[in-house]
């Protein structure tokens, strides 16, 4: 069983981990987001039915707030 700094070590590492994995999920989760607002305005421009564009868009957005808030949340407890 770890103890004292190597435990903290092992706790600090799975964090970092965790961190890279939604550092990820957030830049991607951007540039599907980017994607999608591009595809409701080109269904706005052709009058198309843009209703489940938008629900996918505030599904989208829903995801990415939950990962941002991870994110932060990673961060505060990485703080010294």
């Amino acid at each position: 069983m770890l103890t004292g700094s190597a435990a903290d070590g092992v706790s600090r590492d799975s964090l970092m981990d965790e961190l890279r994995r939604i550092e990820l999920a957030v830049v991607e989760g951007e540039r599907q987001l980017a994607e999608q607002e591009a595809l409701l305005v080109n269904l706005e421009r052709q009058d198309g039915d843009v209703s489940q564009a938008e629900l996918a868009l505030e599904m989208m957005r829903e995801t990415q707030r939950r990962y941002e808030h991870d994110r932060q949340r990673l961060l505060s407890l990485l703080q010294p």
